[in-house]
């Protein structure tokens, strides 16, 4: 994996393929948490058990855009061993531990993308930053990371990202396979790997989320 500095355009909607080629566990009922309404950019979509596919089984993704063109977003929490210092230099230094690329999703997997927190950012129209959420920005890679130093907590580059075609998403939810629940900027620059941040998203949830957060992995073990 090569990953390239060149961010894609949110506002130009996700490719209109399946993200996600899911399979379903029958053994395990749908369990039906939100609704499409809840999906907006800053939000998080957290993989739920009937989620049986292993590119997004036990995962979080952070949504970036969604609009009637579909739905767009990075999957948290999983460091690849790509280096930034390797692939943008220039940028490595504004990066939280560990400084590497973390894979975004199974779309466009050489291109990179990077999120940063920005408090009291100023994003104009010839500014680098372009805001999802709050405090949370995408980071245009062409700039000079020498004119952000001051203005960034902090920043993540993904390789790749996940996105839905029109309905798709709607379709999933309904079937049980994502809960949409609120996202935090410290959810783009402190989500720990894997497990660890699935079990923490549905931990501060209330009611069945935070039950399934408890749960074991394996239902059998229970």
């Amino acid at each position: 994996m090569t990953p390239v500095p060149a961010s894609p355009d949110p506002e130009s909607g996700p490719p209109a393929r399946p993200a996600t080629g899911r399979r379903r566990a029958p053994a395990v009922p749908a369990l039906s948490v939100g609704c499409l309404d809840d999906v907006r950019p800053g939000s998080l979509l957290v993989a739920m058990p009937a989620l049986s596919d292993p590119t997004f089984a036990g995962t979080v993704v952070y949504v970036l855009d969604h609009s009637d063109s579909g739905t767009l977003g990075v999957v948290l929490g999983r460091p690849s061993q790509v280096e930034i210092r390797d692939v943008l230099p220039g940028w490595c230094d504004l990066a939280v531990d560990p400084g590497v690329f973390h894979v975004g999703g199974p779309c466009e997997t050489d291109t990179a993308l990077c999120l940063a927190v920005a408090p009291g950012a100023a994003a104009g129209a010839d500014s680098p930053l372009r805001r999802v959420a709050g405090d949370v920005y995408l980071v245009d890679l062409d700039s000079d990371p020498a004119d952000l130093t001051d203005e960034l907590t902090g920043l993540r580059v993904f390789a790749g990202y996940a996105g839905w075609s029109p309905g798709q998403l709607a379709m999933e939810i309904a079937e049980g396979a994502w809960a949409c629940v609120p996202g935090d900027p410290d959810d783009v620059l402190g989500a720990p790997a894997g497990p660890e941040l699935w079990r923490a998203v549905m931990g501060r949830q209330s009611g069945r989320l935070a039950v399934l957060s408890t749960a074991p992995a394996d239902p059998a073990a229970n």
